[in-house]
C-alpha cells in the first residue's frame, strides 16, 4: 500500500462541545466505588484521562461526521459533487442500514457518481479508508475522496453508568466496563486526491498492515455497552505493533530518529507510554489528546493530525508516522509527508 499520486487537500475535526470531566464521573459512581472499596482513580491516575467531550444527546454520529466533511472540503476548496468517493469510518452509526455514508452524502449534496459507504474497522477504520481512497485515486478511477468519521459516546456513557450504579454490580463489572468510560466524541475529515491536482499539498505515501484476529475477544462493543479486557489487549496490541513496525520499517524506510512528528491513535497514558518506549519515540514528538478528549476511536488519529497542522508545528517536508491499533486485533503504520 505505497502511493505515489495521493495528496491531502483538505482536512478538519470538530470538538464535542460538551465537558465531561473524570471527577464528574468519580462523584457519580461513589455509591458503586464505596462498596467495591476502590480507592484507585483508575480513569485520571492510570489511564490519564481527566475529561472528554460529549455532543447534544440528539446529534447522531452523520450529524457529526456532516460537520467535519462540510469543514474539510472547504479546506480543500472544492464542492461535493466534485467527490468520485465518501467514506465513512465512524463505530458509532445511525442506524444498521441504510449506511451512514449515505446520510453524510445527502446531507452534503454529493454527486450521483460519488460511490458511497460504511467501512469498519474498529479504531482503525479511518486509516484504512484512507488506503482503500488512494488505491482509487492511484488508478486513477477518481479525482477526489472524501473520508469522514464521527463518534458518539452519550448513550454508552448513561448506559454504563446505570449498569455500574445497580446494587449487583460488581468489580468485574467495573473492571470490564471501564475502558467505556474513557471514550469521547468528536469528529474528523480529510479530502484525498490526485496529488497533480494540488501539487503543493502534502503527500499520503501510504503504509503497511499486520492482524492478529485471533485475539477478537479482547474487546466487544455495541452502541450501549464495551466489554474489555485492558490488559491483554494491550500487551497483544504492543506485540503486533512491534511487528507492524519492522514491515513499515522496511517498506517506508522508517528510522525513529528521521521521522518528525508520530500521531498514535489515543488510548490512555499507559498505551502511549508503551509505544513511546518500545520504538525509543522521542516523546516530544508525540502531541497528545487523550488527557482531555479521551479515546475518540478512529477519529482521534485525523483529530490529532489536524490538531498538530492547527498549531503549527507541521512544516513543508516533515516526515509525520501515524500508527493506529483496533480491536480485532489490527495494526497500520503509515506516513504522510508534510
Amino acid at each position: 500500500m505505497l502511493f505515489e499520486n495521493v495528496a491531502i487537500a483538505g482536512l478538519a475535526h470538530v470538538d464535542a462541545p460538551h465537558r465531561l470531566s473524570s471527577d464528574d464521573i468519580n462523584a457519580r459512581l461513589k455509591p458503586t466505588l464505596d462498596r467495591l472499596g476502590i480507592k484507585t482513580d483508575v480513569l485520571k491516575d492510570i489511564a490519564g484521562i481527566h475529561a472528554r467531550h460529549l455532543w447534544d444527546d440528539d446529534t447522531l454520529a452523520s450529524d457529526a461526521a456532516t460537520l467535519a466533511g462540510r469543514k474539510a472540503l472547504d479546506d480543500a476548496g472544492i464542492e461535493a459533487t466534485q467527490l468520485g468517493l465518501l467514506v465513512n469510518t465512524s463505530v458509532s452509526r445511525d442506524y444498521l442500514e441504510p449506511s451512514t455514508a449515505s446520510i453524510v452524502g445527502g446531507n452534503l449534496g454529493i454527486g450521483d457518481t460519488c460511490q458511497n459507504y460504511d467501512l469498519a474497522n474498529a479504531c482503525l477504520a479511518f486509516v484504512n479508508g484512507m488506503d482503500v481512497a488512494s488505491r482509487m485515486i492511484e488508478l486513477g478511477e477518481i479525482d477526489y475522496a472524501l473520508i469522514v468519521d464521527g463518534e458518539t459516546a452519550n448513550l454508552a456513557y448513561e448506559k454504563t453508568m446505570e449498569r455500574l450504579l445497580h446494587p449487583d454490580a460488581t468489580e468485574e463489572d467495573f473492571r470490564n466496563e471501564l475502558a467505556t468510560l474513557t471514550l469521547g466524541c468528536g469528529s474528523a475529515a480529510m479530502v484525498l486526491a490526485r496529488a497533480d491536482l494540488v501539487p503543493d499539498a502534502p503527500r499520503y505515501k501510504g503504509g503497511v498492515t499486520r492482524s492478529a484476529t485471533e485475539w477478537n475477544t479482547l474487546c466487544r462493543g455495541n452502541l450501549d455497552r464495551m466489554v474489555t479486557d485492558t490488559r491483554m489487549l494491550l500487551l497483544e496490541g504492543m506485540k503486533l505493533a512491534q511487528k507492524t513496525f519492522v514491515a513499515a520499517r522496511d517498506a517506508l524506510g522508517w528510522v525513529v530518529d528521521e521521522l518528525d512528528e508520530f500521531v498514535i491513535h489515543q488510548v490512555s497514558k499507559v498505551h502511549t507510554a508503551s509505544f513511546v518506549q518500545a520504538f525509543g519515540i522521542d516523546p516530544k514528538k508525540v502531541h497528545t489528546i487523550f488527557g482531555e478528549h479521551g479515546n475518540i476511536g478512529p477519529a482521534s488519529v485525523p483529530i490529532v493530525l489536524s490538531k498538530l497542522r492547527e498549531m503549527g508545528r507541521l512544516k513543508k517536508g516533515n516526515r509525520v508516522a501515524l500508527l493506529g491499533i483496533g480491536s480485532g486485533l489490527n495494526c497500520s503504520m503509515a506516513e504522510v509527508v508534510w
